[in-house]
C-alpha cells in the first residue's frame, strides 16, 4: 500500500478543496450527538448488563490530525481468543474493531464507520500491568471525501495503525493506548491526500 506523501498539497493555501459549509455549526453538532449517543448507551448498557454476546470490550478515543482536525472515536471490540507465538518474554494476540468517527473542524466534518482486525504483541510483566505494541490495516467508509484542506477522493478508504498500550487492574481489563493512524485510499484515485491522526484512547473489557 502506497501512503501519500505528507504536509499540506501544493496551492492548498489558494482555497479550501473542501465542500461550502452549508448549515451552521450547532446544527451540525447536533446531528453528530443524535447519531453517537444511542451507540455510546448501548455499549455501555452491554458493559454493565453482561448481555453483549457478539462484543466483548468497549473503546473511545480522542486525538487530533497533523493539521488540527479534532478526532472522535468509539467502538466496540472482540478479542481473538487466542494466542501465537507464545515465549516467556510474551504473545501475539489480538482483536475486531469497528467504530465510529467524527472528524470535525469547527465548520466542516466527517463521520464515518470502519472495521479492522488488529494484532498485538503483550510483553509479559506483572500479574496485573501488560504493556503491548499494535498493528492493523482496516476499512473505513466517510460521510464525505473533503474536509479542510484534505481531498481524499473517495468515501472508501484504508484505515491503517501503530500503537503502544498498557493494560492493567484486574484481569488486565482496563488499557490505555497511544495509536498512530493513517486513511488514504491507496491510491486508487488520485487525488490521494490522506489524513494522518494521533489519538490517545481508552478500552475496557468485561
Amino acid at each position: 500500500m502506497r501512503w501519500r506523501r505528507r504536509g499540506v498539497p501544493a496551492g492548498a493555501a489558494r482555497g479550501r478543496l473542501s465542500r461550502p459549509v452549508t448549515q451552521p455549526v450547532e446544527a451540525d453538532v447536533r446531528s453528530w450527538h443524535s447519531t453517537l449517543y444511542p451507540i455510546l448507551f448501548a455499549g455501555a448498557a452491554s458493559v454493565w448488563s453482561g448481555t453483549a454476546p457478539a462484543f466483548d470490550g468497549i473503546v473511545y478515543g480522542v486525538g487530533e490530525s497533523r493539521d488540527s482536525i479534532a478526532i472522535f472515536r468509539s467502538g466496540l471490540q472482540l478479542a481473538f481468543g487466542r494466542r501465537w507465538y507464545e515465549t516467556e518474554r510474551g504473545f501475539v494476540s489480538g482483536f475486531h474493531e469497528v467504530s465510529l468517527n467524527h472528524w470535525w473542524t469547527g465548520e466542516e466534518s466527517i463521520t464515518g464507520v470502519a472495521y479492522s482486525p488488529v494484532f498485538t504483541y503483550h510483553f509479559v510483566g506483572g500479574a496485573r500491568v501488560q504493556p503491548y505494541a499494535e498493528f492493523g490495516i482496516g476499512v473505513g467508509y466517510l460521510s464525505d471525501k473533503t474536509i479542510r484542506f484534505r481531498n481524499l477522493s473517495t468515501r472508501f478508504q484504508f484505515e491503517d495503525r501503530l500503537g503502544v498500550g498498557l493494560t492493567f487492574g484486574k484481569d488486565n481489563a482496563h488499557d490505555l493506548n497511544f495509536r498512530y493512524m493513517h486513511y488514504s485510499n491507496a491510491n486508487m484515485k488520485e487525488p490521494n491526500h490522506g489524513i494522518d491522526i494521533f489519538m490517545l484512547s481508552y478500552a475496557y473489557t468485561y
